[in-house]
């Protein structure tokens, strides 16, 4: 089955990234990581908040109805919507400058998964950091662009990609988030169809991965098999994830950074927020334990 998204947000985020729905808020979040910005928006798709950080930021955690652990680079940092307040964590690769945070999750057990790479994208820069109750381990080394971060429905399993269109996986203990066996060379390979860039589960346990370059996101089966294509009018779909009320729309960011003035013009609402609805309803997100 093949479906088509369509344009939810007309928000032309430079790099658009790290979708999460808040269920305490009822409504989208999403970054725009180069432009250091957190946005939101309602059911009908118009721009609630436009918050500015002051380095670049990816991602985020709800630890409750008015606060959130945003991934700056070169630390957790936590921000309060009622005064605007951001105060720092803990750090991350706070002793190297020239790395930023990207693809980052919680996992079912409560803890954050915090993916880095360099700013230029240099070969092994990266890292994935392991947070949990206010320590930071390092469990990924030697990585060039994190992403593809996700967990399955019951959490004895970890996704993840280092710029490539291979996903790989790891079982974890379920307990504490932690990995309890090596990374596993291979989950799914999808050549052709773009790099895989962000990704998240459903309630049945299906990856859903975008396809950076291939104006696509794809859901693969618990046994790593293609299940299904949905078609994005953009090429680089960055990050997937599930919301509304029933769980059931697929929202999915998008960027302009690299796109060609002549692919601008054949794309001009690259880097805005689309949905899709689908048949399998997502999972809620996991709150943050500090």
């Amino acid at each position: 089955m093949t479906t088509k998204a369509e344009l939810f947000c007309d928000s032309r985020c430079e790099l658009g990234e790290g979708p999460f729905w808040h269920p305490l808020k009822q409504r989208i979040f999403w970054f725009d990581i180069l432009n250091r910005t957190l946005l939101s928006a309602d059911a009908a798709g118009h721009v609630v908040d436009r918050i500015t950080f002051q380095d670049t930021v990816s991602f985020a955690g709800v630890i409750d109805e008015h606060q959130l652990a945003v991934t700056q680079s070169h630390m957790l940092m936590r921000y309060d919507f009622r005064t605007d307040a951001q105060t720092p964590i803990v750090p991350i690769e706070a002793d190297i400058k020239t790395n930023r945070t990207n693809d980052s999750r919680v996992d079912r057990a409560g803890n954050f998964w915090i993916g880095t790479m360099s700013r230029t994208a240099e070969q092994g820069a990266g890292a994935v950091y392991h947070y949990r109750r206010g320590a930071v381990q390092k469990i990924i080394a030697d990585i060039t662009i994190p992403n593809a971060i996700c967990f399955s429905p019951d959490g004895r399993w970890a996704y993840f990609t280092d710029a490539g269109a291979m996903i790989r996986k790891c079982a974890l203990d379920p307990e504490t988030g932690t990995p309890i066996g090596a990374w596993q060379d291979f989950f799914a390979s999808t050549e052709g169809l773009g790099w895989a860039d962000g990704a998240v589960t459903d309630s049945e346990g299906f990856v859903w991965s975008a396809r950076w370059g291939g104006g696509k996101v794809l859901r693969i089966s618990p046994d790593g098999k293609l299940d299904r294509v949905i078609e994005v009018p953009v090429s680089n779909v960055s990050c997937p994830a599930f919301g509304g009320k029933d769980m059931k729309t697929l929202f999915l960011t998008t960027a302009r950074e690299h796109l060609t003035p002549e692919q601008l013009e054949e794309q001009p609402t690259a880097g805005s927020l689309y949905a899709v609805e689908v048949d399998v309803p997502g999972l809620p997100e996991p709150m943050l334990t500090l």
